[in-house]
């Protein structure tokens, strides 16, 4: 009964995810970019281009060119994620026919900032629920598992040669104030998917490890693991490594610490994308 209970509740969630998102490109579409001929990245900025180029309904667009990418999605990601981004992507056609957004200024900057931040929370917003509503994603995540490129550098690929073809077909402005869209949307998308909370694994070395490891517990309130390790350049022996995480935003205090306590510590960090279990965040008791 709880686990059914716990199934409707991450539905429950994930729906009002995708519906939030699914809105918020609607507006960012319909009040900035399509009244004023401004394109994106990606396959919406594929849609965007035809649309501006040919005439036809970015309605219609957004549903052809997104067909092969929930496809693709299927044979890589699995049915449940096919199905929802094919609902998802049918929903922003439907409100974008449907909705009544009135265009809210004709400031080009204005215009590039505020239509990708709308556009890139909405595609947030639905990978936060568990699809897409923009199919790059999907392209670049198979490209990369056969090819040396990650998922980042392929994006960044396709993006470019999407504003080169804006650039040659429609005009160079067209194109530099695309990507000012884009920049605003990834970046709205990036603080949506992982937000302040964001964590970062930090992995420290340090002669004056008691002190440090101490902090990290007693004042940042964080969990830590001790690995025992060996040096190899020095070869020393038995030399305890610190691991913790922590979040973006405490990651300077952190720093700020360890450089009082040992300014020769060995420190190494890497972002990490989600974190399950274990004790990340102790409990303050009073």
């Amino acid at each position: 009964m709880e686990h059914i209970k716990n199934n409707s509740s991450r539905l429950i969630k994930e729906i009002a995810l995708i519906v939030c998102g699914v809105v918020s490109a609607c507006f960012g579409l319909k009040s900035f970019l399509i009244p004023n001929h401004f394109i994106d990245g990606g396959v919406t900025g594929i849609s965007l281009l035809v649309s501006t180029l040919t005439g036809w309904k970015l309605s219609y667009l957004i549903v052809v060119i997104n067909i092969p990418f929930v496809i693709l999605g299927y044979r890589q990601i699995g049915k449940t994620f096919a199905l929802k981004t094919s609902i998802a992507i049918i929903a922003l056609s439907l409100a974008l026919i449907f909705l009544p957004f009135a265009p809210i200024t004709h400031e080009k900057l204005l215009i590039a900032f505020f239509g990708g931040f709308f556009l890139g929370g909405g595609i947030g917003l639905a990978m936060r629920g568990g699809c897409v509503i923009d199919g790059t994603e999907v392209l670049a995540l198979y490209i990369s598992r056969n090819s040396q490129l990650t998922v980042g550098n392929i994006i960044l690929i396709l993006n470019i040669i999407i504003f080169a073809f804006a650039a040659y077909f429609i005009n160079i402005d067209t194109a530099l104030y695309a990507i000012l869209t884009y920049l605003s949307a990834s970046n709205t998308i990036d603080f949506i998917v992982n937000g302040l909370e964001a964590y970062t694994g930090v992995t420290i070395i340090s002669e004056k490890n008691d002190e440090i490891k101490a902090f990290i517990i007693s004042n940042m309130k964080r969990g830590v693991t001790i690995y025992k390790g060996e040096g190899g350049y020095l070869e020393k022996k038995d030399i305890d490594i610190i691991y913790t995480v922590v979040t973006k935003l405490e990651m300077s205090k952190l720093q700020a610490e360890i450089r009082v306590i040992d300014p020769d510590a060995f420190v190494v960090q890497q972002q990490i994308a989600d974190i399950k279990g274990g004790v990340v965040k102790r409990q303050a008791f009073h």
